[in-house]
Order: structure tokens, then C-alpha cells, then sequence
């Protein structure tokens, strides 16, 4: 079989249920559902670290956290470790590498292994933003996500002969401050439904969950709501007019990314190229739409952890195919070098997904613990099928980017059959026990087979 080529659509905090093809009720997003309705969906895929920059370094190296190097925000990727990009041009792929790259920037942490790369710098601006490149930095005018594809296209289109290509097209949006293109700043003006969860009183809850700062109604800033709330609102009123302002929003950064994918997809079919190309199209983790009262990620809860995957390549994948087995962005690596008939380097860690991966449940961990803007606690967990079990261990082990302070201990508990939404901790559930003692077993077994190492300070098992 011909060699695809491929291309690996990224956003950033793009929540599968901000997306038509996984039910969203909130939003539309017609370019992105085609690429399901031409391949698979993906109800289950997962990051293990919830967190911008170390789920880009596991997408890249195949590897977890802990293996790659990139914890937390402000660890830095040393960019000449393996990467399917480099597999793949080291057997004559060409390799592009356009948009937010956010693992670090300077010596030994620029993108590696690209024959073209031109990325943001940190988080990027969303208006006339700045990129660098191997030329240098300099600004180039217009919105980033209709910028950022126009360069890939531009650098797809300069290819000459017939040796296939990759392209990472790797979007800011819709990260935060949301700050949409003006063709789309009368889109979502109508009310946006609240979510079921949006008033979780957190009843059963460990501590550890209460303290981060990630509340719609306290911890939205100035240059995220862009105007100052209507005066004599109640506490109650005013978090709701805030959900609108934010909602609002962030689905119109949505809105341009769709739009964006939608060119990426008809520049490939008016060249009779969609068939014969694997595209990919995710984001970095799942995001809260003020499920619980948040925004944000970081934590293990279904809302934060759960990516988006949509994947077409109409001459292997059969379209509208659905698939609920467990998938995590450590599989993007070799998925990718699986269809292109390359082999993974020995040290990465998970399975092509152009099969069934026969998993029965993953490993999470979250590093950044108590950081300055969030204050979310480190924890670690594992959740399979129906149970899910979270150990708050609430140290930032002196890593960059944590905070001073260290707390107790504590064990959260869900039943995902019985309780979806995860209203009930019930780790101190006598009914649960067994349960409790099973998920601890499995946790540690699945910890160490990714070659990590239990926190000092959990409780022995029994």
C-alpha cells in the first residue's frame, strides 16, 4: 500500500462536548463531524497528564510524562529525544511542524526533526501573532488560526515530487484569553444552556478538589470576561451572566478552528488527496464548560481528561465507524508510524489505534501541583470501563512550576456506571470496599508497567 500522507490537526482545550460529533448542545461544528462521518470517532480517548504542554511532548514522543520530561508547564522539552516526526523523516517523510508548539523555546528545545517549522512563541497572541522560525522571530498580520493554517497550505503546496509528507497543524485556540476573529463576533449571542453539573456543591469531595481556582464565578479575570458585569447582580446572576461571557467566547474560537479544518480538508479533496491522506484531529485535553462551576483542565474528572479524536483515511478506515475502547494521547505516536508503516522507537509506551487497543483501563498523573494560577492539586489514578480512582497526593516534589505548599493524603472513588457525572466520592463507601481495595491494586500495577513510581507518602495496600 502507498505510503498516506498525514496530517495532525491540534487545538488547544477544545472539549469533545464543544463538538457536533459528540453531541454538543451547545455548539456546531460541520467541518470537524465530517472528518468523523468519513472515518471513526473516538468516545474514549484520554490524556494522561491533563496539561498543555506535557500532553503536546506525549502526543509527539509516544511516551508519559515522567519518560519525556515535560511534567508541567515550565518544563521544557529537550526536543532531540524521539518522535514519530523524526521516524518518520528518517524514512523519507517530509516533515512540517506549523503553529503552537509550546514545550519551550531556544537551544535544544526548538521543534527537532522538521525539514519546515514556524510556531508560536509560548502561548501566542491570537491577533497578529508573533512566530519563530529557524530565520528567526517576526510578526505576521492577521487571526492565528486562519495564520497558522495559511502557512501549512503555503508550505504544502511549495512540495514538489512525490515522496509523502506530514504536517502538525497545531492551533492556540480555543486556549484562553478566547479572543475570537471579528467575523465571528456576533456567533452564540442567544443563551447557552448550563450544564448539568453547574451547580456541584462539591459535598463529597476531597479537599484537595475544593482549593483550585478554576471557579466561573470567582477566578475569571478582567481580560477573559473583556467587560465588567452588569451592575446589582447577585452572586448567583452574576456567575451565570460570566458562563455567557465566557461560553460565548470561547465557542466563537471554536467556530474559526472549524472553519480552518474545513480549508485543510478541501485543499486535500480538490487535489484527490483526502482519500489516500491520514488526518487526525484532537486537542491537547478536555476542558470544563462549566461542568462543576469550572473552566480549565488538570484534573482526572471526565470533562478535563477526555480529548476529542476524529480520524479519517477513507482508504483503510471505514467511515462512520465508532470506537469505545480506551485510547490516550500516547497513542498518537504510534498510530501514526503504524499507518505509515514505520516502526516505533523502542522507548515508547503505547498502541496504534488502527486496531482495537484491548485495554482495559489507563494511567494518570498530574504533576503541577499548587501552582500560582490554579492551585490544583498533584495527583495520580487509573480509571477502566466503569471505576474510576484518584489519589490526591498533593506534593509538588520540588518541580518547576509547583507551589511551596504540601497537604494530606486523600482518596476520591466514582462510579462512572451509576454516577456519570462524578457527584459521589465513594472511597469510604463500605458498599465500595472491595471495589476500593481492587482499583488500588490495579493502579499500582499499571503505574509501575509505565515505569512509574508510587508517591512515598501513599498508604501501603493492605
Amino acid at each position: 500500500m502507498t505510503r498516506p500522507n498525514i496530517v495532525v490537526i491540534l487545538t488547544d482545550d477544545h472539549a469533545a462536548h464543544a463538538i457536533g460529533a459528540y453531541g454538543s448542545v451547545v455548539n456546531e461544528t460541520p467541518r470537524i463531524d465530517e472528518i468523523a462521518a468519513a472515518g471513526a470517532r473516538f468516545d474514549n480517548c484520554f490524556a494522561t497528564n491533563s496539561l498543555c504542554s506535557p500532553s503536546r511532548a506525549s502526543i509527539l514522543t509516544g511516551t508519559y510524562s515522567h519518560i519525556n520530561g515535560v511534567t508541567t508547564l515550565v518544563t521544557p522539552i529537550d526536543a532531540g529525544q524521539p518522535t514519530f516526526v523524526s521516524r518518520l523523516k528518517d524514512a523519507g517523510y517530509r516533515t512540517a511542524m506549523v503553529g503552537k508548539w509550546h514545550m519551550g523555546d531556544g537551544e535544544g528545545h526548538n521543534p527537532e526533526g522538521f525539514d519546515y517549522w514556524d510556531v508560536l512563541i509560548d502561548q501566542g497572541e491570537y491577533h497578529d501573532p508573533h512566530f519563530l522560525s529557524s530565520e528567526g522571530l517576526r510578526q505576521v498580520e492577521g487571526y492565528a488560526t486562519d495564520v497558522i493554517t495559511d502557512l501549512a497550505l503555503a508550505w504544502l503546496e511549495s512540495l514538489e515530487g512525490d515522496d509523502p509528507w506530514c504536517v502538525l497543524i497545531w492551533h492556540k485556540a480555543p486556549h484562553r484569553p478566547w479572543q475570537p476573529a471579528d467575523r465571528h463576533a456576533d456567533l452564540y449571542s442567544d443563551p447557552i444552556p448550563l450544564p448539568a453539573t453547574w451547580d456541584d456543591d462539591y459535598a463529597t469531595r476531597a479537599s484537595s478538589a475544593r482549593r483550585a481556582a478554576m471557579r466561573i464565578a470567582e477566578h475569571l479575570n478582567a481580560e477573559d470576561l473583556k467587560q465588567d458585569p452588569p451592575a446589582g447582580l447577585s452572586y448567583e446572576d452574576e456567575a451565570l451572566w460570566k458562563y455567557q461571557r465566557y461560553m460565548q467566547d470561547y465557542l466563537r474560537c471554536v467556530a474559526s478552528v472549524d472553519d480552518n479544518v474545513g480549508r485543510v480538508t478541501d485543499w486535500l479533496r480538490a487535489r484527490d488527496l483526502f482519500d489516500e491522506t491520514l488526518m487526525l484531529y484532537s486537542s491537547d485535553q478536555g476542558f470544563f464548560l462549566g461542568d462543576h462551576g469550572w473552566f480549565d483542565k488538570r484534573f482526572m474528572y471526565e470533562e478535563s481528561i477526555r480529548m476529542p479524536l476524529v480520524v479519517s483515511w477513507p482508504n483503510r478506515l471505514p467511515a462512520g465507524t465508532v470506537r469505545r475502547d480506551i485510547a490516550t494521547n500516547v497513542d498518537f505516536a504510534q498510530t501514526v508510524l503504524d499507518a505509515a508503516g514505520v516502526a516505533p522507537d523502542p522507548r515508547m509506551q503505547g498502541r496504534s489505534l488502527l486496531e482495537a487497543t484491548g485495554r482495559d483501563g489507563f494511567y494518570y498523573r498530574y504533576w503541577e501541583h499548587d501552582d500560582g494560577f490554579h492551585k490544583a492539586p498533584a495527583h495520580y489514578g487509573y480509571r477502566d470501563h466503569r471505576y474510576k480512582l484518584i489519589y490526591f497526593y498533593n506534593d509538588g516534589m520540588g518541580l518547576l512550576g509547583t507551589g511551596p505548599f504540601t497537604y494530606p493524603g486523600e482518596w476520591e472513588l466514582y462510579d462512572l456506571e451509576r454516577d456519570p457525572d462524578e457527584l459521589r466520592n465513594v472511597a469510604r463507601d463500605p458498599a465500595y470496599a472491595s471495589v476500593f481495595s481492587d482499583m488500588r491494586r490495579r493502579l499500582r500495577q499499571e503505574q509501575l508497567a509505565v515505569a512509574d513510581a508510587p508517591y512515598a507518602g501513599e498508604p501501603a495496600l493492605a
